[in-house]
């Protein structure tokens, strides 16, 4: 149905070398990234766990959306964060968690309705279902009066 591409560009050795990513959409154009940005906290350039948590939190958010509306619910406001942890295991590393935060304004819902179409949203996100293999995925959902 959709298929969306990105590239990256590569110069030299794993710890020394400097990368670009750039999108078909050009939301990204050899924007930088590196061991520094990655490992180090160098906020001159992005890194791929930076990356999948825009994404997934995106991807949640729609989702969540959908599913509101899907109920017969408008947002009028929805904020995600999504913090994505990459721990050392064994000679590499591994996503273990990503943790989800969203705070919305949807007139008219109670909280019980809220909570469930959210989980859901969560379980049915397309990133959710691509990254089923994170050992931890939370939710911690709030609904703005």
């Amino acid at each position: 149905m959709s298929e969306k591409k990105a590239n990256v560009h590569w110069e030299g050795g794993g710890r020394n070398g400097k990368g670009q990513i750039s999108t078909e959409t050009d939301a990204l154009k050899a924007y930088p990234y590196g061991f520094a940005s990655r490992f180090e906290d160098d906020r001159r350039g992005t890194n791929p766990e930076e990356l999948l948590g825009a994404a997934h939190a995106a991807c949640f958010t729609m989702a969540f959306s959908f599913a509101c509306d899907k109920a017969g619910f408008v947002t009028s406001a929805v904020d995600t964060t999504a913090s994505v942890r990459l721990v050392k295991q064994g000679e590499g590393f591994a996503i273990d968690r990503i943790a989800l935060t969203m705070q919305a304004s949807v007139p008219g819902i109670g909280e019980a309705q809220f909570q469930q179409i959210a989980q859901g949203a969560k379980a049915a996100c397309p990133l959710s279902k691509a990254l089923a293999s994170v050992q931890e995925i939370t939710l911690v959902a709030t609904l703005r009066a």
